[in-house]
């Protein structure tokens, strides 16, 4: 969406649909955005799956964890967080990576930022899950940025020639420093972690993605303070919200 700053769909429209399924990625692409973000897990037979918890209690409403189960168990259970949405969503079940790339292959605008969980590297190992993940992203590479709040498991990825996206846990000089030296595309980091006060964000050859905003004034704001993206959940309120600020052309 063109405009002064570009909303990335974090979860894909998740206000609206079960977070990280396919249905919400399509909701968020339909509203014009052309970046999606969702989060990746491995399951019990090392297939990558989209899932945000490593456990299946609040988007499946049922015990068990991603881990314990292969994906062709966990593409029959549905994750359609019946606590948020009642039935409006049955039958939407949790999508592998592979499912998801097929997908973007059909929406050749779209960006995916993939985020690794930190569950699953710990389980699994780093090198294990980044070899998995980008095995599978090849055929959308070049449409894709492999993030993740674990340092060694973005440095794994660029060295195996994927851009990256650093998730910040905290926003202070020593984690600047390790910026500079990542020198990573992107950087996100959660609006709350920053300063009070409208300072300009670190400058440097990476972008910036602040995440957990939902209100457009404030996505505003932090486009002044040199943030170039900005991750909602509220897509459709966002999108239309930030659209209508934008200067009448004239002529």
């Amino acid at each position: 969406m063109a405009g002064i700053v570009q909303l990335v769909a974090h979860r894909g429209n998740a206000r609206e649909y079960p977070e990280n399924t396919i249905p919400a990625l399509r909701s968020a692409l339909d509203h014009g955005l052309r970046h999606v973000e969702f989060d990746v897990q491995l399951a019990a037979d090392l297939t990558p799956v989209l899932m945000h918890d490593e456990t299946l209690d609040r988007t499946a409403g049922r015990p068990g964890s991603v881990f314990e189960l292969t994906a062709e168990e966990l593409g029959t259970i549905e994750a359609a967080e019946r606590a948020r949405f009642g039935e409006r969503h049955a039958g939407v079940c949790i999508p592998t990576l592979e499912e998801v790339v097929q997908f973007l292959q059909t929406r050749p605008q779209a960006t995916a930022f993939v985020e690794l969980k930190r569950a699953s590297l710990r389980h699994f190992g780093e090198e294990r899950v980044v070899s998995r993940v980008l095995q599978v992203l090849q055929p959308v590479h070049s449409r894709c940025v492999v993030i993740s709040f674990d340092l060694p498991a973005v440095h794994l990825a660029r060295t195996s020639g994927f851009d990256i996206g650093w998730a910040l846990p905290e926003y202070d000089e020593h984690t600047q420093l390790k910026c500079e030296v990542l020198q990573p595309q992107f950087l996100f980091c959660n609006h709350l972690r920053l300063p009070a006060g409208d300072s300009r964000l670190w400058r440097g050859p990476w972008q910036w993605a602040l995440y957990e905003v939902d209100d457009p004034q404030l996505a505003l704001a932090l486009a002044g303070r040199g943030a170039q993206f900005i991750e909602t959940m509220a897509v459709a309120a966002m999108a239309d919200a930030l659209r209508a600020s934008l200067p009448t052309p004239t002529g």
